[in-house]
């Protein structure tokens, strides 16, 4: 006999026969595990660059283990798009989880570079608090099919605010290693503690989709249909009347998010350290207040779209915080650098929700979980390449240009504007 969770993970029961109190509690777990993980991501995005860095790995080293890690991604993103909910969505987020967890663990006990890649590609590994994992697609499609529409921005804006501030906190933790290195315990030893807390969140983010219910897979008719299609219509993820809409706003999203992969936090700390000799607990305390602000930004998203509609919300406070992360680059002293750093936080991510909204409203229900892993295949792609280059930027006597944070900037401000061009005239379905 199967425990009530294994069977979920096989089939799943009619949608109007859950009671409303389960819809509730699974937006509640899927947010849950989003913390959670977004707590190890936030940890590691401190942590991760300075750990490699004590290993006696240069900066383009460290940037090509991070593309290889976003190359991973991609491809975890595009089996997700395929297969998810044929597989059923519950069982595929706790393989993930468990290939995060192996990631840690790999991360711990060794310093060999090509298994450090191996595991990179075939894992999680946080490289920023702003999620790229293949998780997000999965749980983009179960928020909106447990929860009313009217809600859906702001159940968007709570799955990225709880993120936002577990990230920080994570980022703080990622201070300790420096603080227990001064009551006597080697640097090495703390941060082998740290990628074992790293371990520990991804089996609890397990624990946590276990406790999923079966409104959280895919619906009866969609499941079915993707059954029996051919294998070369499953190499596609089932777009239908979305693909149009789908496919455009993937290109610019891959053009946005190859401007963030040269500035995932994980290379920001990366060049503070490098740049002005910033240790890791000043570090962890910045980063915290960035993603601090980052989570209160996420409260004023909701109004403001209401206000002003979800896309002039994306766009007009995107603009702006991308020209503040161009300013960083001339900033002469790490005080300075880290208040404009801080302001543009404050800003950046008011886009987040209102993205996933939007992208989510302009598609039909049995699209969702298609449009989410297209959107962030397309993320995916747009950012593999990237940080390869931003380690470049980062060595010998171009450091001090910050040539990664204006390129980032520029090209974030021409997606921004791109954007807001194509789609402005788009009507919402609701």
């Amino acid at each position: 006999m199967k425990a009530p969770w294994a069977r979920g993970l096989v089939c799943a029961p009619l949608f109007h026969s859950v009671p409303s109190q389960r819809v509730s509690r699974d937006a509640r777990l899927v947010v849950t595990a989003r913390g959670v993980r977004a707590f190890a991501y936030g940890l590691l995005g401190v942590l991760l660059a300075v750990a490699l860095s004590q290993i006696g790995l240069a900066p383009a080293a460290i940037g090509l283990l991070i593309t290889v890690s976003l190359i991973g991604d991609f491809f975890g993103t595009y089996l997700i798009g395929i297969f998810a909910d044929v597989w059923g969505r519950r069982r595929t987020l706790l393989t993930l989880a468990l290939l995060m967890a192996a990631t840690g663990i790999t991360f711990a006990l060794t310093h060999i570079y090509p298994l450090l890649a191996a595991a990179a590609f075939v894992g999680t590994l946080g490289t920023t608090a702003s999620e790229t994992a293949p998780f997000l697609p999965i749980e983009q499609a179960i928020l909106p099919q447990v929860s009313d529409a009217s809600k859906r921005t702001g159940l968007f804006a709570r799955y990225n605010l709880v993120a936002s501030f577990a990230g920080a906190v994570g980022a703080l933790t990622a201070a300790l290693p420096d603080l227990l290195s001064h009551l006597g315990l080697p640097l090495a030893i703390g941060i082998r503690l740290m990628f074992g807390l790293y371990v520990a969140a991804a089996l609890g983010v397990a624990v946590l989709v276990l406790q999923l219910s079966a409104n959280t897979e895919a619906p009866p008719a969609q499941h079915s249909s993707r059954t029996f299609t051919s294998f070369r219509q499953r190499l596609v993820p089932p777009l239908d009347q979305s693909r149009g809409i789908i496919l455009r706003l993937s290109a610019l999203f891959s053009v946005d998010a190859l401007a963030g992969g040269l500035v995932v936090q994980s290379l920001m700390v990366l060049y503070f350290h490098l740049r002005f000799a910033v240790p890791l607990a000043p570090l962890g305390v910045l980063f915290f207040a960035a993603n601090t602000l980052s989570a209160l930004s996420f409260l004023a998203a909701v109004p403001l779209a209401r206000r002003f509609g979800l896309l002039n919300t994306l766009v007009f406070t995107h603009l702006p915080s991308n020209l503040l992360l161009a300013l960083v680059a001339v900033m002469p002293t790490f005080p300075l650098a880290a208040a404009v750093l801080l302001l543009r936080q404050a800003l950046s991510q008011m886009d987040v929700p209102t993205r996933q909204a939007y992208t989510m409203t302009l598609v039909a229900p049995a699209e969702r979980t298609a449009a989410a892993s297209v959107t962030s295949l397309a993320r995916s792609a747009g950012s593999a390449g990237s940080p390869i280059v931003s380690g470049l930027l980062l060595q010998g006597s171009v450091l001090a240009l910050g040539l990664p944070f204006v390129l980032a900037g520029g090209i974030k401000a021409v997606y921004d504007l791109s954007l807001w061009g194509i789609f402005r005239r788009v009507e919402l379905p609701e």
